[in-house]
């Protein structure tokens, strides 16, 4: 027996380790991780920035003299006044190499790299952004399906109570001691029970979709819902603020885009300078450019051009790209206020609905203990059936409730990180790699930085709780003053 025992309890631990092997650890972080590796946002963005590091090297190669191999083979047919005969045909070809240096364009070369540098650094926080979103809307989608299966859950026992009253009372009737307005009362409720558990599947199938199109792949069946990523919040709603003006990737997308479009400006500045090139060729062949028997063409020169007028089109750019420097100025404040927003909303969420749990917590203990007692008093006669399926409906709405609160909280908390670009780094979870790490280590906002962005500390809208309380105790003794006294019960 002992061994049968001993076998079996090594089984079991066999059947445990390969369950944990199947399972990941973590399945939150697992779904998050496999989502900004394969969402296609994300690597859309990725290979953005990846174009904008080889659209530095274009225009870095005006730095370099331009080499040109030319080759002509032809006939030409020439007439001259002064010679007799005066028509000559000739048949000519050649080889030549042609080298050509920029020494000066009024600094278009250096602007333009410059413009492109920024826009590779925008086009890296924006592909941080977009990995923090989509890590935030994985984990979103993962609470979603937790969520739904809990909901489907309550509305599955929340039937099955109504079709045990419902059971219940038509046998009443059946056996002649229940009436007929009490069995229909009972179907309508069974029929809205059937009705919430319909709605809640089908919201299951539809977060479930959305899980798939986000992750990727089915969600896990041994989903669990865990502690939530409460570490690491900041610890008041102007430091949320503070911080997601400082990090967020979205701005710093947008104060990178307005440094390149700065650049940008610049470089249609250059057009009122001088354009000079450094030129030297060599062509070898028979009858070189037309000539009668010439076999060889070397030059070397210094070439200046300098456009006087263009109909007023430079001076039109210039005003042009002073107007997109305010907007792209314009777009980084917003980004700024709608991070700012965010980051509000998202932390004041989390004090939110850790107190409404508290307090919901209560009520579905105190909901579930009044239906208890309903239900015995009912049995016995002392409760309508009105009441006790009044109270079935309050316990589920309750149960119900304080699923959504729960989830909601843990959204709140990855929502308040993403807030702040740290929501992967508070998963533990890496990006995809781009070698450009120097990029967010080497930022500084410095005089870019927002200017219509103040961070204020949120005001309070509601009235404290000890004043409620105190208002309350104050009109609860004014109704017992003004109730009339009950009548002095007889002494026996």
């Amino acid at each position: 027996m002992k061994k049968i025992l001993s076998l079996t309890m090594v089984v079991i631990a066999a059947l445990a380790a390969a369950s944990a092997q199947a399972q990941p650890a973590d399945p939150l972080k697992a779904a998050v991780q496999k989502a900004i590796q394969t969402n296609p946002e994300v690597t859309a963005r990725f290979n953005s920035f990846r174009a904008s590091e080889n659209e530095i090297d274009v225009a870095r190669g005006a730095y370099y003299p331009r080499v040109d191999l030319n080759a002509d083979v032809g006939r030409s047919r020439d007439r001259f006044d002064s010679r007799v005969p005066p028509d000559q045909s000739l048949s000519r070809h050649g080889v030549g190499v042609s080298v050509t240096q920029l020494l000066w364009d009024g600094w278009a070369t250096r602007n333009d790299v410059s413009r492109l540098d920024h826009a590779r650094s925008s086009r890296y926080f924006e592909f941080v952004e977009a990995t923090e979103q989509t890590a935030l809307e994985a984990a979103r989608a993962y609470y979603d399906v937790l969520r739904y299966r809990r909901l489907v859950q309550l509305a599955e026992d929340n039937y099955v109570q109504h079709k045990a009253s419902f059971d219940q009372i038509q046998s009443r009737f059946k056996a002649g001691v229940g009436r007929g307005v009490d069995t229909e009362q009972a179907g309508a409720r069974l029929a809205l029970a059937e009705s919430n558990l319909a709605t809640e599947i089908a919201n299951l199938h539809d977060v479930t979709a959305r899980y798939q199109r986000v992750i990727g792949e089915a969600p896990p069946v041994q989903a669990r819902i865990d502690a939530g990523l409460k570490d690491g919040l900041p610890p008041s709603a102007a430091d949320a603020q503070r911080q997601a003006t400082v990090r967020n990737a979205a701005i710093t997308a947008a104060i990178e885009n307005l440094r390149a479009v700065r650049s940008q400006a610049d470089v249609q500045r250059s057009a009122f300078q001088p354009r000079v090139e450094a030129r030297a060729r060599t062509s070898d062949g028979r009858n070189l450019n037309g000539q009668f028997d010439q076999s060889r063409d070397t030059a070397a020169e210094i070439v200046l051009s300098w456009n006087l007028f263009r109909g007023g089109s430079d001076r039109a750019r210039v005003r042009q790209f002073a107007d997109l420097v305010t907007q792209a100025a314009d777009q980084r404040d917003r980004a700024c206020r709608d991070a700012r927003q965010t980051a509000s909303i998202a932390y004041n969420d989390t004090g939110k609905l850790a107190d409404q749990l508290g307090y919901l917590q209560r009520n579905v203990g105190a909901i579930e203990r009044a239906r208890d007692a309903y239900r015995q008093q009912f049995d016995i006669g002392q409760r309508s059936l009105l009441d006790l399926l009044n109270a079935e409906n309050e316990v589920y709405t309750s149960r119900r409730a304080y699923a959504n609160a729960e989830h909601d909280l843990r959204i709140a908390y990855v929502r308040t990180h993403a807030a702040t670009s740290r929501l992967t780094a508070a998963l533990g979870l890496s990006r995809i790699e781009t070698g450009a790490a120097s990029i967010e280590a080497d930022f500084q906002a410095g005089e870019d930085a927002a200017a219509r962005c103040p961070v204020a500390d949120v005001v309070p809208t509601s009235t404290p709780m000890n004043e409620l309380d105190a208002r309350a105790k104050a009109l609860s003794a004014s109704r017992a003053q003004a109730a009339p006294t009950p009548p002095a019960t007889p002494s026996r």
